[in-house]
């Protein structure tokens, strides 16, 4: 599924929290100063769901002149734009800025909403109208929809929802190889959980337990627990809103304006090489060294404008430059970002980053600007790529493509730091790499599998791990082959659960005779605890008519790992199972070795169970025996 995040633009007190609350149900001004006020101040967070399953976040930014900075931390994770003008107003100064931002932004999609329809007469709407489409002229909200709502009456809302659909089904895949990466727009404690930080996720996917960075200061942390839209989840994806509890961090070592990364996949500069762009509207002549506010993520810095062809930028124009900061900041090549004038505070440009970590330029040299024109086209690690996609799953390091291109393996690591930056390179395994294509063609060649698998196996959780491996990765080691699947299960394309593989939108669906039945046997399971019935018992407990589909829900729930499948005469619940395994490894902590004799005593169970538990470590290489004697052999799975 793709993540799309709305965002709302427009002047202030034109309605955007107001149509939110009308679209979602949810009241996104969370501050009491913003209940007073009656505008928002902070940015304010929703969902908007649909009947297929479709779901978008939503960002209310601020439009108030004064709030333009939290306005702009919001606008980062944005993928499509709804454009407020109220009725009674028309186009206001912070109405063009927010459109300027949104464009700089690189926003391409979005819609026109002309909210408070009911307090002027149709005439008036239609001169809006006509009004609005003079102004986009040239923007991406060019020849977009405009819809006329009333959050008051519900006119229009259910066409505008429905527009939103279309729009978010429209909206471009994220790419989820890129590293994780979430500015951090909001930090506070939470009583028995410690720190927890909120943002849109902009780049990859995160999982529980992943070890992260916090940038600029570089802190190590782990995401201890994460939530979308309040629940919890064991993995958020680009375009989603996320709470992070973050482990070994207080409140005090986080700031606004930080982010949470994978370790070591964004470098931190006080320089950046760019395309600046003085916007046709601005005011203001950008002199080489002028100093302005710069805005990426949620984070604003003081810079200075190093002008790298030309002394002066004209509203209109673009040109290479080399911004300056006065404190580090943490950003990847390809970022957005604005640039507002130091004294007053007026949004007149901004740009893309070409190159996150520049050496200090002299100007008007043409070998730099020609480097930079290189990078902007982004043909310089084609060469990389090429080679790289002929190595296909193998995962080849930089030490191998540097012999095979003759070149310095340094140049070929930050030839690959830049693509893995840009999602055309991953990294399953460390310091080991596969081309963005060869991804896609792994990932076709397990689709079509696990399709076929499902369709066979209508009711089985997913196919063995090691008959995955056999099938898409025949003759390629099992550590590449793992990693790539890791790699899958990552960008939510396959799923793996109790040692199975399956497709990462695939579920099980029972008929409700079937449901019936599963509750059935995971009632019996559950408790009989260690002293399970055999198979053949539980069987002939259903009737006649029920026993076919009891045989496949059965098998179902052991491949589900709701159930574990000792021998086939003995299954037990999985938390039955579990404790067992925890026993077992208490042992083996002060125990080099195990006999049956203990371990009946430890389970207080019979020799028949505990026999069928020690067989079963046996077979699935837990544990090896050598005569009355078991030592561990590969552990038990994490």
């Amino acid at each position: 599924m793709n993540h799309v995040i709305i965002g709302t633009a427009g002047h202030v007190d034109h309605g955007k929290t107001l149509l939110i609350k009308a679209l979602t149900g949810i009241d996104t001004d969370r501050l009491q100063e913003e209940k007073k006020r009656g505008i928002t101040i902070e940015l304010g967070f929703a969902h908007l769901d649909w009947p297929d399953g479709t779901q978008a976040g939503i960002v209310d930014v601020p439009g108030h002149e004064k709030f333009i900075k939290n306005m702009l931390a919001g606008a980062g994770g944005i993928d499509l734009a709804m454009l407020i003008v109220a009725a009674d107003d028309g186009f206001m100064p912070q109405t063009l800025e927010h459109l300027d931002i949104l464009t700089l932004l690189g926003i391409k999609d979005g819609c026109v909403v002309i909210t408070k329809s009911d307090v002027v007469d149709p005439e008036w709407l239609e001169m809006m109208k006509e009004e609005i489409e003079q102004r986009v002229e040239g923007t991406f909200l060019e020849g977009k929809p405009v819809h006329t709502v009333s959050a008051y009456t519900g006119q229009g809302i259910a066409e505008l929802k429905e527009e939103l659909h279309g729009m978010v089904h429209r909206a471009a895949q994220k790419n989820l190889r890129v590293p994780f990466r979430l500015p951090v727009d909001r930090v506070f404690s939470v009583d028995g959980f410690g720190t927890v930080v909120t943002g849109t996720l902009v780049d990859g996917s995160m999982n529980e337990g992943d070890l992260a960075e916090l940038m600029p200061s570089g802190t190590p942390t782990r995401i201890r627990n994460l939530q979308v839209h309040g629940k919890d989840v064991k993995t958020a994806y680009a375009g989603q809103r996320v709470a992070v509890n973050l482990a070994g961090l207080k409140k005090t070592d986080i700031k606004r304006g930080d982010a949470v990364v994978k370790p070591g996949t964004v470098r931190v500069s006080r320089m950046l090489d760019v395309r600046l762009q003085n916007l046709k509207g601005s005011r203001r002549v950008i002199q080489n060294d002028t100093q302005v506010h710069l805005y990426h993520g949620a984070q604003v810095l003081l810079a200075k404008v190093v002008l790298l062809d030309r002394d002066a930028l004209n509203p209109g124009e673009s040109c290479y430059a080399q911004l300056r900061m006065a404190e580090p900041i943490a950003t990847k090549s390809g970022d957005r970002f604005v640039i507002r004038f130091y004294s007053p505070l007026e949004t007149i440009g901004g740009g893309v980053i070409l190159d996150d970590s520049p050496v200090r330029h002299k100007r008007n040299v043409q070998a730099v600007l020609d480097a930079l024109k290189i990078k902007e086209s982004g043909s310089g690690g084609d060469r990389v790529i090429q080679v790289l996609a002929e190595y296909g799953t193998a995962l080849p390091t930089a030490a191998e493509l540097a012999a095979k291109m003759h070149l310095e393996e340094e140049e070929v690591r930050n030839t690959m730091y830049d693509l893995r930056g840009q999602g055309r390179v991953v990294e399953p395994l460390e310091g080991r790499y596969a081309a963005a294509s060869v991804m896609d063609r792994t990932w076709e060649t397990c689709r079509e599998i696990l399709a076929g698998y499902h369709k066979a196996n209508p009711l089985h959780a997913g196919m063995k791990e090691a008959e995955v491996r056999q099938k898409c990765f025949k003759n390629l080691e099992q550590a590449a082959a793992d990693a790539l699947l890791r790699q899958l299960c990552n960008e939510g394309k396959l799923r793996r659960q109790a040692q199975r593989y399956a497709l990462g939108d695939y579920e099980i669906r029972f008929t409700k005779r079937q449901n019936n039945i599963r509750q059935k046997l995971l009632q019996i399971y559950r408790n009989a605890g260690i002293e399970s019935p055999a198979t053949d018992d539980v069987m002939a407990g259903f009737h006649q008519n029920e026993k076919n589909d009891a045989k496949q829900v059965l098998e179902s729930l052991v491949t589900g790992g709701e159930l574990v499948m000792l021998t086939p005469q003995i299954c037990w619940y999985k938390d039955v199972f579990a404790n067992a395994c925890e026993v077992t490894k208490k042992h083996f902590a002060e125990n080099e070795t195990l006999v049956l004799g203990q371990l009946r005593d430890l389970l207080q169970s019979s020799r028949k169970y505990t026999l069928a538990l020690l067989e079963y470590y046996d077979k699935n290489k837990i544990t090896k025996k050598d005569g009355d004697l078991r030592y561990l052999h590969l552990g038990f799975p994490e």
